[in-house]
């Protein structure tokens, strides 16, 4: 009866086309009603091929009433309850227990939002249920990049239970398909691994509540037909903008089509929707690029320094940490003399660690004082105010460690205040590293942690940076504050999180702040949208790091991604700080420690990468040479008018005497004719590149190239090209 009644009202197909300047995504509503997907690829000149695209299907679908729908098989929002086979973009209960949702077209618009940016916006509702769902696409022309996600409301007397609310599904129908995920743990984060899918579901996702990257990032490359190269292959970049729980599912069926599902991780998140409430989905980010992985990338780059990251066009700030130097042995003495050491050093701003809190029980181990977050007297007698001045006084900015979503049993919150925690009824307390997680679904908590910020920055002239950590997973998890509707904390966490860093956004709008989750526990485009940068990992021995930076990279623009040069791993200084250089350069070392050619090989370093740094940050990333393919990696990044460019070549674990080919350039203008100096050179050391100083036409350092890197096992070679 539902489907009579919904080819009554539809006599048409309508097509809605959401270009980029080399992509499309080709939707379209059949006379069913019903909205279809029947292209996602390459941008075809004119509209006959997008005509074309649903006739050339020689694949049919049938409909019980046995009508054909046009050969239209991919249901762009597909529903659950009727007789959809596969997996259900949404999946609801409405007040009478009728388990099932068919979405009809009813309209779409197109509004341009500026030069480079237009939404289209589709809505789609129930014939017999008043449920409403409408469809966002945010196309960005010049970025090739897509942002998508839904919004669902209701108008029935009483809440609706929401089971399943995908922010996006898309359709593929290729030959074979390659997934590449971004896997690990502490220590070993963005690992990457990929494998072809085969018939049935994988699925990339997380149940942690927070610090949700820990075991899964939330990103991928899918590569269609075959494996996608750096440079050739069709392949979808995609990644979901969400803090907590997410859910990305592959999904292979008998006709060899593939469905991708994103967004919230419905596990243990069915969502009691009240009438005339409005559920909006994360966003779902995505790019085609059919010439590669490397594309796909600078797209994703591209995009983020201007609409993904906060303050993407702005300068960064190198730094100097406390952490490995004192850990939470330090008083005022020792702080103002690296104040010192950060002047000397060259770096702008020095950041002081974890340790600096807690009266009542002070904080001197990880075991107490978390959540107290008042200067420890007997550390700090005269406050953070005192620090502030000083390093002020010593011509550096002073920036901040903190972990407010956070307390330890043993502190003075946690006895005023033990319902503000997650923890279970009859049970004991689950501790992680000696702590709990605060509830921010509930407003005081919210504003506790908002007013943790605050207070710090009304301190004289407030803090420059803060370093905001987070070092643990909900488990145990169970809200007082929720009462009945415990399905609803992971999501209402997030959206407790995201509100105290609106108010702090507001409030401080030019404060920087480095994201970080025991390491690179988050990572994720929805909170970058309040952070600079983001910590990408605790393992910072440089050899390691190059895999950790280098899976980063694919989804991460330069200056987003945190590497400090440490005491960790046994190499050489400059190799340490060679790797750090690949995207935003802080140390965390004993400067007093240093060498004398040491600290000179810093400071000469530090002011090659302020110079070079805009070309680091925020030019085109072309990665040469896999560390998983080779025992080297080898990437430059090109500014965007092709006058200067920086390389990075870091020798691994080579066999006896490797005989690295010539590595061809990327990026370069053919006719354009370029210096390639060797640079961040020890002092008095010979240069391993035996052309340093020549000049080569960039058509020759693209078709012929240099011998780049050292046969030395953990050594690194950085090349400065300019531009005659």
């Amino acid at each position: 009866m539902l489907t009579a009644l919904v080819y009554k009202a539809h006599t048409q197909e309508k097509q809605i086309q959401i270009e980029t300047q080399s992509s499309a995504l080709i939707l379209k509503a059949g006379k069913n009603g019903l909205l279809y997907q029947t292209y996602l690829g390459a941008k075809l000149t004119g509209n006959s091929g997008y005509d074309a695209l649903s006739k050339e299907n020689t694949k049919s679908f049938v409909i019980n009433d046995g009508n054909p729908l046009n050969n239209l098989r991919h249901l762009a929002y597909p529903t659950y309850g009727t007789d959809n086979l596969f997996e259900s973009a949404i999946r609801v209960t409405h007040n009478d227990r009728n388990p099932s949702l068919e979405l009809t077209y009813v309209s779409h618009r197109t509004e341009k939002i500026d030069d480079n940016t237009t939404e289209t916006i589709i809505k789609l509702k129930d014939q017999v249920y008043p449920v409403e769902v409408t469809l966002h696409y945010k196309a960005f022309y010049n970025e090739n990049i897509v942002e998508q996600w839904t919004e669902i409301v209701h108008h029935e007397k009483k809440p609706i239970m929401l089971y399943n609310y995908a922010s996006s599904m898309l359709h593929f129908d290729a030959d074979r398909y390659w997934l590449t995920q971004f896997h690990g743990d502490w220590a070993k984060e963005a690992r990457m691994l990929e494998t072809e899918l085969t018939s049935g579901t994988k699925v990339i996702d997380s149940k942690l509540g927070v610090r949700t990257n820990m075991y899964q990032t939330p990103v991928f490359f899918l590569s269609l037909n075959a494996k996608a190269e750096e440079n050739s292959g069709e392949i979808i970049a995609g990644t979901i903008a969400w803090s907590g729980n997410f859910k990305l599912a592959f999904e292979l069926d008998n006709k060899n089509s593939l469905r991708i599902s994103s967004g919230i991780n419905p596990f243990a998140s069915e969502y009691s929707l009240e009438p005339g409430k409005l559920f909006t989905t994360p966003s779902f980010i995505y790019t085609f690029s059919n010439k590669g992985k490397g594309q796909a990338s600078r797209n994703l780059h591209k995009w983020a320094g201007k609409y993904g990251i906060k303050d993407g066009d702005k300068p960064r700030l190198t730094l100097l940490n406390n952490w490995e130097t004192t850990f939470f042995n330090f008083d005022e003495k020792k702080l103002t003399d690296m104040f010192a050491d950060t002047k000397t050093l060259g770096v702008d701003m020095f950041l002081l660690d974890d340790g600096w809190f807690g009266n009542k029980y002070p904080r001197s181990g990880d075991k107490s004082g978390l959540g107290d977050w008042q200067a420890t007297k007997t550390k700090l007698p005269n406050g953070i105010g005192f620090l502030i001045q000083e390093a002020q006084k010593t011509g550096v900015k002073f920036g901040i460690w903190i972990e407010p979503e956070m307390v330890n049993p043993k502190s003075e919150l946690y006895e005023k205040h033990p319902d503000w925690v997650l923890k279970l009824p009859n049970r004991p307390e689950s501790y992680y590293r000696s702590q709990l997680v605060l509830d921010l679904s509930n407003p005081q908590v919210q504003d506790f942690v908002f007013k943790t910020v605050d207070d710090i920055m009304q301190t004289n002239s407030g803090v420059a940076f803060f370093k905001w950590d987070c070092n643990r997973m909900m488990t145990s998890a169970y809200s007082t504050y929720l009462k009945n509707q415990q399905s609803h904390l992971f999501i209402e966490y997030t959206k407790g999180l995201y509100k105290v860093l609106d108010r702090i956004k507001t409030k401080y709008p030019n404060l920087p702040m480095m994201l970080c989750a025991g390491g690179g526990g988050r990572t994720d485009y929805a909170l970058l949208k309040y952070f600079t940068e983001f910590w990408a990992s605790d393992n910072t021995d440089p050899y390691n790091r190059v895999f950790i930076q280098w899976g980063y990279s694919q989804f991460f623009p330069a200056f987003s991604i945190c590497n400090h040069v440490t005491s960790w791993g046994n190499q050489s200084i400059k190799f340490k700080t060679d790797v750090a250089m690949m995207g935003k350069l802080g140390f965390d070392i004993n400067v007093k420690e240093l060498k004398a050619n040491e600290l000179k090989y810093c400071q000469d370093a530090v002011a090659n990468y302020k110079r070079l740094s805009p070309v680091i940050w925020h030019g085109d990333m072309y990665r040469m040479v896999s560390p998983y393919d080779e025992s080297r990696a080898v990437l430059m990044y090109v500014d965007d008018t092709k006058s200067k460019a920086v390389l990075f070549s870091y020798t691994l674990h080579p066999l006896y005497d490797p005989q690295y080919n010539l590595v061809r350039f990327q990026g370069l203008d053919p006719n354009k004719k370029y210096k390639v100096e060797e640079i961040n050179l020890m002092p008095e050391a010979k240069k391993t590149l035996e052309e340093s100083g020549e000049s080569y036409t960039g058509d020759y350092l693209m078709n012929v190239g240099l011998r780049v890197s050292s046969s030395k096992v953990e050594t690194s070679v950085v090349l400065e090209i300019t531009q005659i």
